[in-house]
């Protein structure tokens, strides 16, 4: 009896937790599915803009660096003591201006012995030249006085070539950075004293990939931006183009010479560079914002009626087109293909979007572009 009723008990919970395991596997999401069928899909809201047809030259973007022409730090042949400093901190001073002059006590006493030896040879030598001119003195004795009167002569040249090492001067006209040194410092040979650089024109080097090499040529023109002086474009011409790519980055060296007659731009300074890159054509370009980008490739959601005979003044639903990007313009980027021109693109609302979900255009969710902000 006890048996019988232990294996009705069983065969009772067996038949319990199939039907639990029934409804919850089988009935519920069959029942789930229906509900959500009978539903109506929630229609979402988005902001669209319409893909615009464009004329645009291919440009490219770069990071560059100003350079001084020319630009050095100013420093003496020979060592010694400091004398004399004839110039001020950042100040614009003109080819052949005294900068800094050396203690030459030394080689002034020098000087002054070499010249009068040098006046005694040629003394010397003139008297040695007559008697030689009339026969009386000997070939050998005017010789040797010509010797003493040029080993004289180059004696004085000597010292007073030490003399010019001991004041330096300006190679070229530009403006001074500040000085290294102080008057009485004893400084050594090739030790910098002061910056000078040339500021007018400038040299700005970009580095440019390899695949854009066939699209540049000397003479090219470029346009320059800096993070420093907000608001401000400078251009400038391509002058020199490197003579390899490099191994390593696959890029190559580019130098343009601009215009900076104002002198605001200072070298080692930071440039955004932009310069056109191909002839122009015909493209389509849509807000950054109506792309979305993924591993598997990048898309965009674009609006189409239900029934094309209302158009858009009827229901509505988005279609996902798999498009291929090229370089954006500020905030438009151009797309190569994928989407035609006056297509609707959504721009905003993305995220809660599927393939073929019915949409609603609201311009109220696009989003209002930020305030510009005072330069500081």
């Amino acid at each position: 009896m006890r048996k019988f009723v232990f294996v009705v008990v069983l065969i009772i919970l067996a038949a319990l937790v199939a039907g639990v395991y029934h409804f919850h596997f089988n009935l519920k999401p069959e029942l789930a599915r229906a509900a959500i069928s009978g539903m109506p899909r929630p229609v979402a809201g988005v902001a669209v803009e319409e893909a615009r047809a464009e004329i645009m030259a291919p440009s490219v973007t770069a990071i560059g660096t100003f350079r001084a022409v020319p630009g050095i730090d100013v420093s003496s042949q020979v060592a010694g003591v400091v004398a004399e400093i004839a110039f001020q901190n950042s100040q614009d001073v003109e080819r052949g201006a005294l900068l800094v002059r050396l203690d030459d006590s030394t080689e002034q006493a020098d000087l002054r012995s070499n010249l009068a030896m040098l006046k005694n040879a040629n003394l010397a030598y003139e008297r040695q030249k007559s008697l030689s001119a009339t026969g009386v003195g000997a070939k050998a004795n005017f010789d040797l006085a010509q010797a003493v009167r040029d080993q004289a002569a180059g004696a004085e040249d000597r010292t007073r070539a030490l003399i010019g090492q001991k004041t330096i001067v300006a190679p070229f006209a530009g403006r001074l950075g500040i000085r290294k040194v102080d008057v009485g410092q004893y400084v050594a040979a090739g030790a910098p004293m002061v910056s000078l650089q040339q500021l007018d024109p400038i040299y700005l080097d970009f580095q440019v990939p390899e695949q854009d090499y066939v699209n540049l040529a000397v003479g090219h023109e470029i346009a320059a931006e800096v993070d420093a002086l907000a608001g401000t474009t400078f251009h400038g011409k391509v002058s020199n183009i490197d003579a390899r790519v490099d191994a390593n980055t696959r890029s190559m060296l580019v130098r343009a010479e601009v215009a900076n007659p104002d002198k605001k731009i200072m070298p080692g300074m930071f440039a955004h560079v932009d310069f056109v890159a191909g002839k122009a054509a015909k493209i389509v370009t849509a807000p950054r914002t109506a792309v979305t980008y993924s591993l598997y490739g990048d898309s965009v959601f674009v609006v189409v009626p239900d029934d094309p005979a209302k158009g858009f003044d009827g229901s509505l639903h988005v279609e996902r087109r798999v498009v291929k990007t090229g370089e954006a313009h500020e905030n438009r980027i151009v797309l190569l293909d994928g989407v035609a021109p006056g297509e609707k693109v959504v721009t905003e609302g993305q995220i809660k979007l599927q393939p073929n979900a019915p949409v609603r255009i609201a311009p109220d969710k696009a989003m209002k572009p930020l305030p510009v902000r005072p330069a500081p």
